[in-house]
């Protein structure tokens, strides 16, 4: 037998799965067999480096587990339209009732140029004023809009750090169409990509204007949530899990993406668990890299008793305390904000938190 073929096992056994993870040597490879016909080709998909022997079939071609690109299982070449994209693909045949794959006469690999998506440009503040975004979470009909509590305490934060000469902007996730999170990082951390997959897959995903706000835009974010069932808002949750993604770069890239910027917050309900509702956003922005004014956020509820909701209503629209406070809330952010980029210095950091590796982040 030449010595360039190397037996991977019995053509009977191989038979009964149509794709799988194999090793060869020191290679990976994903083997696959259709009608009897095998095809090899190398397990790390051109995207991500997903482990392609672990997807699925979709007819001849391999679909990545990770991001579901398309190979295909015999030649290594992308689905029609992107055949410039292409794996290595392997020599295999049977022999005596075995399978032998040719190691040393593989195709080439080839990643087809594709332009960076916007946001992966570097992190660069601009010279200017301080910057503001305002992120709203509520949620209700915009074909019957009604009074959000919440939301009119975020635009007095706003308006106060307008009038202060702040640049200001309001991001309302109730305007934006965008995706579920899909739960890549459960597949692998690497999975779980800057900029996110599902913004880099899908351009009708609206989420990238919450990334760019955050990342690249502002020095402060001022969120704002009503209470549902003591709970932040439903739209609040569903940004949050797409913001693993910049949380995983520390993890997967000792990268902080999130520097000398301040976070605050805005909790309006007619139920109660204020403080609840203030740990969550306080320990998922801080894991995001965020600082914190002294008394962070402001809230108001009529507590779990007080089925009152019109009187709740009345209550925050009424209260100049609230509203003022809602100023103040952003004057504190701002000038914790401007002392940061005044004295903070761009330092490696050692990782902390609950994944407290000794890696020195960038």
């Amino acid at each position: 037998m030449d010595e360039n073929w190397i037996d991977v096992g019995a053509a009977e056994l191989l038979r009964t799965q149509t794709l799988q993870r194999h090793k060869v040597g020191r290679l990976e490879i994903a083997l696959s067999c259709v009608g009897d016909k095998f095809g090899a080709v190398h397990n790390a998909c051109n995207h991500a480096g997903g482990p392609l022997g672990e997807g699925a079939l979709d007819g001849d071609y391999i679909v990545c587990p990770w991001h579901q690109w398309k190979f295909h299982r015999v030649s290594g070449l992308g689905e029609p339209g992107f055949e410039d994209d292409r794996v290595p693909a392997f020599p295999v045949k049977v022999q005596s009732g075995r399978v032998l794959i040719d190691i040393n006469n593989a195709t080439g690999r080839h990643r087809a140029p594709h332009a960076p998506h916007p946001l992966a440009r570097p992190i660069v503040r601009g010279d200017g004023p301080i910057r503001v975004a305002g992120l709203s979470t509520t949620a209700m009909d915009p074909q019957a809009p009604r009074y959000s509590g919440s939301d009119d305490l975020l635009l007095s934060s706003l308006k106060a750090a307008t009038d202060d000469g702040c640049d200001t902007r309001l991001i309302k996730l109730n305007d934006l169409k965008f995706r579920a999170c899909e739960g890549y990082y459960s597949k692998s951390a690497h999975a779980c990509t800057w900029p996110c997959s599902i913004t880099q897959m899908h351009a009708g995903d609206e989420l990238d204007a919450v990334y760019e706000a955050l990342v690249h835009w502002a020095d402060v974010v001022i969120v704002s949530t009503p209470i549902r069932w003591g709970q932040a808002s439903s739209l609040y949750f569903k940004m949050a899990e797409r913001l693993n993604c910049i949380q995983n770069q520390v993890t997967t890239h000792n990268r902080v993406m999130i520097r000398n910027k301040v976070a605050a917050f805005i909790i309006v309900g007619g139920q109660d668990n204020v403080q609840g509702v203030a740990g969550q956003l306080l320990g998922f922005f801080s894991e995001l890299g965020f600082h914190f004014p002294q008394f962070p956020f402001i809230a108001h509820s009529r507590g779990w008793s007080a089925e009152d909701m019109e009187r709740n209503v009345v209550a925050v629209r009424d209260s100049s305390a609230l509203h003022e406070g809602a100023a103040e809330l952003a004057r504190r952010a701002v000038e914790l904000s401007t002392r940061l980029l005044d004295t903070a210095p761009v330092v490696k950091l050692k990782r902390g938190g609950r994944k407290a590796h000794g890696t020195t982040t960038d």
